[in-house]
């Protein structure tokens, strides 16, 4: 058998550091590119987008900000900048939590869920121009069985809410998981008519 390791290098297979190198280039430009079309739309980072997605999901709009922090993936003091933001637009309101009066809920306005749901037609268009599109239902299937295999590692007690997405994509699944990226979206827009 033949060694394909990279003499001084990384110690990784050429297979290995192909594959690195790729995923590398896909997580630097994507963000990038959602937060473009995003700021361009609906003066929102993905960022913000996304805490607005969490908080659009949760019951009545509202959640825990250290909760709402583990489902973003950010730290405490990166969300509550952001959460500073988008209450100064409007778009959120934060009060003390009547359960634990230490603890701080967020809760999505009004004016937040209108723009909420319509940024997500544009964002899910961008999505699927940037990713969804570019691959066979095949690829779509083994892009997500793939990404639930790094978050199992990345992510094992389940705190953002990705991770706890169906526990894998059928032929039939791979159609709603492209509807999914819309779903909640449409659950805002009609929750706000």
């Amino acid at each position: 058998m033949v060694d394909t390791r990279i003499p001084d290098s990384s110690g990784m297979t050429a297979a290995e550091e192909a594959a690195w190198v790729r995923l590398i280039a896909v997580t630097e430009l994507l963000p990038g590119a959602l937060d473009a079309q995003l700021l361009r739309d609906a003066r929102l980072t993905h960022f913000e987008y996304r805490v607005l997605m969490v908080l659009a999901d949760s019951d009545n709009h509202t959640s825990r900000m250290t909760r709402l922090a583990s489902q973003t993936n950010a730290t405490l003091p990166r969300l509550s900048h952001v959460a500073r933001r988008l209450e100064e637009r409007g778009l959120i309101e934060r009060f003390p939590c009547p359960e634990d009066r230490r603890a701080t809920n967020a809760r999505l306005t009004d004016a937040g869920l209108a723009l909420f749901a319509e940024a997500g037609p544009g964002h899910a268009e961008n999505v699927r121009a940037l990713v969804t599109d570019a691959l066979s239902p095949e690829q779509l299937e083994q892009l997500y069985a793939i990404g639930g295999t790094l978050l199992e590692r990345l992510d094992p007690e389940g705190r953002m809410s990705a991770t706890a997405c169906r526990p894998a994509l059928g032929s039939e699944a791979a159609d709603a998981a492209s509807a999914d990226t819309t779903s909640a979206s449409a659950s805002a827009s009609s929750a706000s008519a």
